[in-house]
């Protein structure tokens, strides 16, 4: 009758194993949600610096508020300007690469990161490219001077002649 019993309990030992081991992995993964989906936006820079000032350009204009993106502008900026980029959809994101801080000019480097239409096989896919932002200082305000062309954004339309 023991032989019986110390069998049952041997059975039984494997499956809390595999229970706990399970319970794990689902804590693992509950866990590892929360912080992908809780990271949310990235933490604003000083708007007074370079890089907070083309950090809330990048925004106005992937959120297409030209107005908005206008008003980081320069005069020099708009007078240039010949209208919004309509080549290709707005980039999904911009990340800041390094910023080369002067005393009355500044170059922001940015990775412009563009979503591809379509997708493939494997979901949609992605390409970057690096460019420059360079501002002036006007009036003890950064100003930006020269946008990136997919960056480009303003109401101002060509006059034809």
């Amino acid at each position: 009758m023991d032989e019986p019993a110390a069998t049952e309990r041997t059975e039984r030992r494997p499956d809390r194993i595999l229970l706990a081991l399970v319970g794990v992995v689902v804590v693992l993964v509950v866990v590892a949600l929360a912080v992908v989906f809780s990271r949310g936006e990235p933490a604003p820079l000083d708007e007074a610096s370079p890089a907070g000032v083309v950090q809330r350009y990048s925004r106005a204009v992937i959120d297409d508020d030209v107005p908005a993106a206008e008003s980081f502008l320069t005069e020099g900026a708009r007078s240039r300007c010949s209208g919004s980029y309509y080549g290709e959809p707005r980039p999904a994101r911009v990340v800041l690469v390094s910023t080369t801080e002067r005393t009355d000019s500044a170059t922001v480097r940015v990775s412009i990161v563009h979503a591809a239409q379509g997708g493939g096989p494997f979901g949609p896919s992605e390409y970057e490219t690096e460019d420059a932002f360079l501002l002036l200082k006007v009036n003890g305000r950064w100003m930006i001077d020269q946008p990136p062309y997919p960056l480009l954004a303003c109401t101002q339309v060509p006059v034809k002649q």
